[in-house]
């Protein structure tokens, strides 16, 4: 029954941490904050950040108030997981290890999916004014955009993905596995599911 309890946690904790995590995201990409689908996402996280907001004031592109919640609560789920299975607790800085590498882990799967998604409506409907491809348009360009300016133009095929794609990868191969060593072999009962 821990177990399966676990899970549920993990699950809803996990859910919750990649809308924080997508609010962070739209933050550093300015995105547009009038789009409905970014209202929503606001208005699901803003009874966490904007207390912290208070205190911690966003600076340029980066929202120190959702980062700083995205921690917390990564860390609450980690240690509430943890006692339910039976788990010792570990050492606060392999604990703050696989904190950060979850959440890098989450900005790397936010960003594949987004880039996915914005591949096909490039493909499907360019010209999308849906509220959703907008926002994955918005999301993705500042990865995209330096890409394209390096490469050459192939006659309208944008291969600007892909170099994104193996970016990606190998930024969470590096990163990630730094932080998951950092935290040893603690981290190799949690991090599955986070």
């Amino acid at each position: 029954m821990g177990t399966g309890l676990a899970s549920a946690v993990q699950l809803l904790f996990s859910l919750y941490i990649y809308v924080m995590v997508l609010r962070l995201l739209m933050h550093v990409a300015r995105v547009d904050f009038f789009n409905p689908i970014t209202q929503g996402i606001l208005k699901a996280t803003d009874p966490l950040v904007r207390p912290v907001q208070k205190v911690i004031k966003p600076m340029a592109r980066f929202d120190f108030a959702t980062f700083l919640v995205a921690i917390v609560l990564q860390l609450v789920a980690i240690l509430i997981v943890q006692q339910l299975i039976g788990m010792p607790l570990g050492n606060p800085v392999s604990l703050l290890a696989l904190v950060l590498a979850s959440l890098f882990s989450m900005v790397v799967k936010i960003y594949f999916f987004a880039l996915i998604i914005s591949i096909i409506l490039s493909w499907v409907a360019p010209q999308a004014n849906h509220p959703g491809a907008i926002l994955v348009f918005q999301l993705t360009e500042p990865l995209l955009a330096p890409v394209r300016r390096i490469l050459p133009s192939l006659g309208g095929l944008d291969i600007s993905p892909i170099f994104v794609f193996l970016g990606l990868q190998l930024a969470e191969q590096l990163v990630t596995g730094l932080l998951l060593r950092f935290a040893g072999g603690y981290s190799m009962g949690l991090m599955g599911g986070f």
